[in-house]
């Protein structure tokens, strides 16, 4: 579906922008907008492009199939993505399309988070109140991009963003939109490893659970 396509060639970043509540976001509705106005990027908005859930897998596959990075874009709720992002990787990450055999379609590309957090940093931490750092909620987007054969790079994250300074909130967005732009020439990305191999074998996916 052309429509779908809101900016660029299909040869740019994917970003997959997923947030309930547009008129309540503070931060991410910026990104989102900073997102739009990147060349070449590929914006997504799911939740205005799907309501009521049905998402267009077949045009979904064929954007994540054309673009080198995807984005996913989203406030952490409940450790974890809004529920409509969730069901695009269940649906739009098909076995024998995006992992499994023969599935091979985002095999060399790049995952990116970019995200935010309503507590501060500071409860992210043992003796916080979501008592682990950050990163031990990052395995199941790192695994998603492995099983798929991509690279997980170093997420985005603005932590407290209801709360954080304009500046802070202007330096966040400004950071983001050069990463978009200057993709993939980024200093760290040479000294990460190459995208892993994760072989599923077919009798771990019986025809019927």
């Amino acid at each position: 579906m052309d429509e779908l396509v809101t900016k660029g060639s299909g040869k740019g970043p994917l970003v997959l922008a997923a947030h309930p509540d547009w008129r309540g976001s503070r931060a991410n509705r910026r990104l989102l907008e900073a997102a739009r106005a990147v060349p070449d990027a590929q914006v997504q908005d799911l939740y205005s492009l799907y309501p009521d859930f049905d998402i267009d897998v077949a045009a979904q596959q064929r954007l994540a199939q054309a673009a080198s990075l995807i984005v996913l874009l989203h406030p952490i709720q409940w450790y974890s993505m809004p529920p409509l992002q969730k069901l695009w990787l269940d649906e739009v990450l098909a076995y024998g399309w995006a992992y499994g055999p023969g599935g091979d379609a985002l095999q060399g590309k790049d995952l990116w988070l970019v995200t935010t957090t309503g507590g501060p940093e500071s409860a992210y931490h043992p003796q916080g109140y979501n008592r682990y750092f950050f990163d031990a909620f990052l395995p199941p987007y790192e695994q998603t991009a492995a099983l798929c054969g991509m690279r997980f790079l170093p997420p985005l994250v603005l932590h407290g963003a209801r709360r954080a300074s304009e500046e802070a909130l202007a330096a966040h967005v400004q950071v983001f939109v050069e990463r978009l732009r200057s993709y993939p020439d980024w200093p760290e990305i040479d000294e990460l490893p190459p995208c892993p191999v994760c072989e599923v074998p077919t009798t771990d996916r019986p025809s019927h659970d």
